[in-house]
């Protein structure tokens, strides 16, 4: 299901309003999930809360989400935001503070940019700058913040990639460019930081809204859905092979 080099281990989440004992902060395995209220980040975050994990879920929709984090229990935390918003970034690493600290980060949360995809001739500088905002500073910034709890546990972090960050595929110039310049934080962030482990993970082509927008949804819909992705990303966390990037076969 993935191949490439080995690395460190893993751990779930639980409630903000109450504080866990000694004990469970010890016992618990905590993880933080961005773009939680669906697709891969909603799928991953069932999986994990459904292991024993207490899972912190974040995403811009404070609907959508505590609706999906609802159905997880009191396993799930629900956080609210924009994760490119600093004071959203800390009040994320106050949730994994109360909970004890954190095995595992994931950066799933991405922007797409504009749609219809531009070529990059014609690709509008000012959204392509907050494209790099989204999918890049604040992956990078939220990594930076909640480094000291992951190292204290041995923890890791998985940035989910895109075969288009290695692949010229028309239109995708500038969301591609985003994924490669992650790729490229995670290599330099594992060589950096050997005691966590640093995973960019390119899940494959998922039936998901962004596809949708890019390529419309009937096209969209034949593509697997993203809880095929799931076992792959379960098996890096427990058998937590070398750092490195994994394609999902």
């Amino acid at each position: 299901m993935y191949g490439g080099p080995r690395v460190p281990s893993v751990t779930p989440m639980t409630d903000r309003t109450s504080s866990p004992s000694a004990a469970q902060a010890v016992n618990s395995r905590n993880a933080l999930v961005t773009g939680a209220s669906r697709g891969l980040g909603l799928a991953l975050s069932r999986a994990l809360a459904a292991a024993g994990w207490r899972v912190v879920m974040t995403a811009r929709g404070d609907e959508e989400l505590q609706k999906s984090a609802a159905e997880l229990g009191p396993a799930a935390t629900a956080v609210a935001g924009d994760v490119t918003d600093p004071a959203h970034r800390t009040r994320l690493a106050h949730a994994v503070e109360d909970l004890g600290g954190l095995d595992l980060l994931v950066n799933n949360a991405s922007g797409l940019g504009p749609t219809p995809l531009p070529r990059l001739a014609d690709y509008p500088l000012d959204a392509l700058t907050d494209l790099f905002a989204a999918n890049v500073v604040a992956p990078l910034a939220l990594i930076q913040q909640t480094l000291p709890a992951l190292r204290a546990r041995r923890g890791a972090v998985i940035n989910i990639s895109s075969d288009a960050a290695v692949e010229a595929y028309e239109g995708w110039g500038g969301y591609g460019a985003t994924k490669a310049a992650l790729d490229q934080i995670s290599n330099v962030l594992a060589a950096e930081e050997p005691d966590v482990a640093v995973w960019w993970v390119d899940p494959g082509e998922m039936n998901t809204r962004m596809l949708a927008a890019a390529v419309g949804p009937a096209e969209a819909s034949g593509a697997p859905s993203p809880d095929t992705v799931v076992p792959t990303l379960l098996r890096l966390i427990e058998e937590r092979p070398p750092s490195g990037r994994l394609v999902h076969r």
